[in-house]
This record gives C-alpha cells, structure tokens and sequence, in this order.
C-alpha cells in the first residue's frame, strides 16, 4: 500500500500535524489544498511512501542543511587568499570571492580544493607568498591549493568555535525524532573531515556525534558530489539500499549526488540555492522548523512519512473531485509566476 500526505509550507495561521492513521489511508492520492502565494508554492510538494520500502535511515548533508555556512566558507577563503598574498594576473589585488560568484561556485563545484582548482584553470595559476611565481607543473600546484585549503580549514574552524554560529532550525529536533524511532542517522559531507568532525561537535553536541550510524567526508571519497560516491559508501557502511535512505540536501548538487545513488531527497534550501532547479526531491522546504518525523504501522510494517504543518480551515477542500483542478491551478500559478 503507498500513501501520499502533503508536505505543506508553514502557514500563517494556526497549525496542527497530521498524522496518518489506518482509517485515512487509502489507494487515491491525499492532498490538502495550499496557498498560491509565491514563496507557498516554492516549499510545496507531496511526499509519497511506500509501506513496503520503509524507511531506515536519515542521511544528512552538514554545510547548508545542519548549518548555514556558504558565508563563513567564503570568509575564511578570503583570509587565506590575502594571508598568502594569491594574486591572479588579471589583478594586482589578493584575490576575493565576492557573495555572488561564491554562490555560483559552491553550486558548480563540490569540495573546497576542486573549487580553487577549477578557478586557477578558468582564470589562470596565482603567484602568492607560496610560490612567487605562478606553478606550473602538477606538484607545485597540488603543494600551492594544499596550503591554502590547510590554512583555510584552520580559519573555519575557529569561526566554528567561535561560538556565534548555530544550527539551522528543525534540524536538532528531526534527528532526535528518527533516533527515537529507531531509524539510522548518517552525516554525508564533501567538506574536510576535520572542519565537518568540529562543526557537528559543536552544533549537533558530542552525544549525537558519536550516535551517529556513520559518518563520512569528502577525505573519505576520491569523487566529490555531484557523483553519488558518498552515499553509495554510505548505504554500504549503513549496510541497507538506496531507497531505504532519504537523504537532506541544501543544492542541486546535493540533490544530483543522491538520487544518482538511488535515494529519495528532501531539499531544506538556503538564500544562495533557493532559486535551483528542485524538480527531482520528493520534498522541498526553506528549513526543517515545520517538518517531523513520525511513523504508522501497516500490516505489520512501518511506513515512515515526513509531516508538515498544515492550515486547519484547509483540510476539508474537495479532496478527490478536484485533486485534477487543484493541480493545473497549481501548476498554472507556477508558470504565471
């Protein structure tokens, strides 16, 4: 038996979980109507499970979902890049990643040491306090992005322990939910193992860490995302198959990383990944603050489901005569907008 429940957006007045019960569940699609609000529509999609494929584990990426961090990245970049005087030849300046183009950055490319790889190629090798000259054989450009990355690593972490820095809403609570359950929890990112081991120290406490099932980094894996390396590893380690797992991205290529691995995705995105293309979650939501994790006995299985907040005054639309209707009006109002 499959069921579908609406993952809806927080709505602006007074909410309530739904949980699913036997009584509610039947082969027909169940969706409850939503608001055609922009930032409503962006949030919205129906979570279908299967009773016969439960869920077993949560799989969550740490930069952009268990905290916001594209900003802090780009500061410590910086640093290291006018610490080392890195001076491309189009500039006289040290090099800087301005807001915009390290959002489109993070976005094409995964891993802090691919990233400045795939700059210095696009935009030529740097001289710097490393090399006075720009490198120009394979071993003194893997020594030159080395040091930069090492340093930068450094500078994150103590922004990390800074203490200023918190986890992104829902995100404590939703763990804590699924290890309730008895369901896995796993922390798959592509960042530096040391920087990802201080981040969950110090934002998820040291209890949930060493709960962990498993946790990987991208020092773990020769292909950083968007390939499924990491998640494939993980399963493995989890020792269970893709569709078992959901996973929890902040990007597209977060999201490419895992349904390439067979593993259904919920997208919690941030300001500099709102505006991707999202088509390929099964949910989609601005943070974890209105989703749950709860769970429903079928035939002696269990069905997992994520539960949003829903409007009350709501729930009693014209379920199945116009579910057709409700979706064009849907999908028009997305077009139009």
């Amino acid at each position: 038996m499959a069921f579908t429940i609406t993952l809806s957006p927080p709505p602006s007045s007074s909410t309530a979980l739904l949980s699913p019960s036997l009584s509610s569940l039947s082969p027909t699609p169940f969706r409850l109507r939503t608001s055609t609000r922009r930032n409503s529509i962006k949030s919205w999609k129906p979570l279908s499970v299967s009773a016969s494929s439960a869920l077993e584990a949560l799989i969550f990426d740490c930069d952009g979902v268990i905290l916001e961090s594209e900003h802090l990245h780009r500061q410590a970049y910086n640093e290291a890049f006018a610490h080392f005087n890195v001076r491309c030849s189009s500039s006289p300046e040290p090099l800087n990643w301005g807001l915009e183009f390290y959002d489109e950055l993070q976005n094409r490319v995964g891993g802090g040491k691919p990233k400045m790889r795939w700059y210095f190629k696009e935009h030529g090798w740097p001289s710097s306090t490393i090399f006075e000259t720009p490198p120009e054989d394979d071993e003194n450009r893997a020594k030159l992005i080395d040091t930069l990355q090492d340093w930068k690593t450094e500078r994150y972490k103590e922004i990390i322990k800074s203490g200023t820095v918190e986890p992104r809403p829902g995100v404590l609570r939703l763990m804590d939910e699924a290890k309730a359950a008895g369901k896995k929890l796993a922390v798959c990112s592509a960042a530096t193992k040391s920087s990802v081991i201080l981040c969950l120290e110090n934002l998820i406490g040291l209890d949930r860490f060493q709960s962990l099932d498993c946790f990987l980094a991208g020092d773990d894996v020769k292909l950083k995302k968007p390939d499924p390396s990491i998640y494939l590893t993980a399963a493995e380690k989890l020792g269970l198959s893709g569709k078992d797992c959901i996973v929890v991205e902040d990007s597209v290529i977060g999201l490419q990383a895992a349904t390439s691995a067979g593993m259904p995705c919920v997208i919690t995105y941030t300001s500099s990944t709102a505006d991707q293309d999202f088509k390929d979650a099964i949910a989609i939501y601005p943070d974890l603050s209105n989703v749950r994790y709860e769970a429903a006995c079928f035939t002696h299985e269990i069905a997992a489901c994520f539960v949003g907040s829903i409007d009350i005054s709501n729930m009693f639309c014209s379920i199945h005569d116009r579910l057709k209707d409700l979706e064009q009006l849907l999908q028009e109002t997305v077009t139009a907008k």
